[in-house]
């Protein structure tokens, strides 16, 4: 099946819910969505089921569904196909199709396969871009042939709280492909984002765009920042 069909199917689609995934802290629950004869594994998770955060407001599902649409917009093909439901069994949530692993690989597995660089370079913009202040090495999930970054409900706050496992390419120079996709993004109308993040929010993470472009390399993190720069736990 090609993106269309999963957001076809993930958007119409009948919800069966199986139980909770193990160690999620949201409530994350297994699913099976069917729609026209298909049936297709997902990941629900609702505001209903989300812990109240200090920094954060309640809907952290909204901000699942928009980084899938950032990864769209960007053409990175980081981001399990993500959609938005207000008619599941347990009220407003996001549905992302879910990934099987070949193995129990994560990013601190991963990170030195040389074929897996480009990959993990797209991931690090996409995480600045995002503001992700979650990026853990187990968000990192590898099917066999492909990575997929999951669990990216934690984004695109307006304050800088970047906190990632990923900074091996600090200061590095910035591909020229991401420089263009990065550009494209931070100059475009970002209607996809607006459906799920306030204006202030989407203007932030434009400009997040435009200053890695400006910059021309990754960004590094200073020890005596206030804010730590990994986040806990590692995995």
């Amino acid at each position: 099946m090609n993106e269309a069909d999963y957001c076809e199917i993930l958007t119409h689609g009948e919800i069966e819910v199986h139980g909770r995934v193990q160690g999620s802290s949201n409530q994350a629950l297994l699913v099976t969505v069917s729609y026209n004869g298909v049936d297709i594994d997902a990941c629900y998770k609702t505001e209903l089921g989300e812990r109240p955060l200090w920094d954060f407001p309640g809907g952290l599902w909204r901000r699942e569904v928009a980084a899938y649409q950032l990864d769209q917009a960007l053409g990175f093909d980081l981001v399990p196909t993500t959609v938005g439901r207000n008619d599941g069994p347990y009220g407003p949530a996001s549905v992302q199709r879910w990934i099987k692993e070949a193995d129990e690989d994560h990013y601190f597995t991963l990170m030195d396969r040389r074929e897996l660089q480009n990959w993990f370079q797209r991931l690090c913009a996409f995480d600045v871009v995002a503001n992700n202040t979650d990026r853990k090495s187990g968000h990192v999930l590898f099917d066999g042939e492909h990575c997929w970054a999951i669990d990216n409900g934690l984004t695109f706050h307006e304050e800088d709280k970047l906190r990632t496992v990923i900074w091996e390419f600090a200061d590095e120079v910035l591909p020229s492909e991401l420089r263009v996709s990065l550009e494209i993004f931070a100059q475009s109308s970002a209607e996809s984002l607006l459906d799920w993040l306030t204006p202030s929010a989407v203007a932030m993470t434009q400009a997040r765009a435009s200053e890695l472009v400006t910059r021309g390399s990754f960004p590094s993190y200073s020890e005596e920042n206030e804010w730590p720069p990994y986040p806990w736990p590692l995995v």
